[in-house]
């Protein structure tokens, strides 16, 4: 499949993946303030600020944020101001299919809300990545059980128009090298290019094995990117703008 290569204007979708899910196929998860987009906080942290974001901005993505609030960024340009309290940093890829020989799994179940408890349960065994109480509502997640519990688990998250992040892949310590992850990230890869999109995810660059795994299996570097989580100042959102209450969000 050949990926789509820019959306309108000649923009990238994949240059702000996170601001162009929630103008798109996610729109409907939008909380928005002034030029700040983000996912409500019990679906993912992800947030999207502008290439050259001014004082303002800020001062919107704190109050989304509310007070203490975290705020996750990718592809972003400058820091945060100084009020604002740095949690995680990390450099980036962003890998796109390439090639992948995406295939279902006789052995992968879909997952769903009934399932939340025991995916966040290896989730904090695994520590893939933020994985909260609604994220499954992003898109498709498939698992493997053995014995009756869940051991691995795929799924996917940002969704900018034509493509579609997996996200979520882990293993339970007790089946690792037995290749579940790929075989799910195989089977998520499948279902993305049934309906037409092409498959994109993200890894830490300090995170070798895991790149060159990915890189294995046909996806390839589209670029290097950061990632960014921050606190936002205690005093945030304490003067809402007119017409807003303080870290409401108009839903899309």
């Amino acid at each position: 499949m050949t990926p789509p290569r820019s959306s309108a204007g000649g923009a990238h979708p994949l240059d702000d993946p996170v601001g162009t899910s929630l103008t798109g196929p996610h729109a409907r998860f939008a909380e928005r303030r002034g030029r700040i987009l983000r996912y409500p906080a019990d679906v993912t942290p992800w947030a999207a600020v502008p290439d050259r974001p001014e004082a303002a901005d800020w001062a919107d993505a704190a109050a989304l944020a509310g007070p203490g609030g975290s705020v996750t960024l990718t592809a972003f340009r400058e820091p945060p101001p100084a009020d604002w309290e740095v949690t995680f940093h990390a450099e980036g890829v962003q890998l796109v299919d390439t090639g992948v020989a995406a295939a279902p799994d006789p052995e992968a179940v879909r997952l769903g809300p009934a399932d939340v408890p025991e995916m966040l349960d290896l989730v904090a065994r695994t520590r893939p990545g933020p994985f909260l109480p609604r994220t499954v509502e992003l898109g498709t997640y498939l698992g493997i059980r053995r014995e009756g519990v869940l051991v691995a688990m795929a799924g996917e998250r940002l969704h900018p128009p034509g493509w579609s992040e997996i996200s979520g892949v882990c293993t339970d310590e007790s089946v690792r090298g037995q290749g579940l992850a790929t075989r799910l990230l195989l089977a998520v890869s499948h279902e993305i290019r049934e309906r037409g999109e092409t498959p994109f995810l993200h890894a830490a660059v300090a995170n070798v094995h895991a790149v060159r795994l990915y890189e294995s299996l046909g996806f390839a570097l589209r670029r290097r990117t950061s990632f960014l989580a921050a606190l936002a100042p205690d005093g945030a959102g304490a003067h809402p703008a007119p017409g807003e209450a303080a870290g409401a969000a108009a839903r899309n």
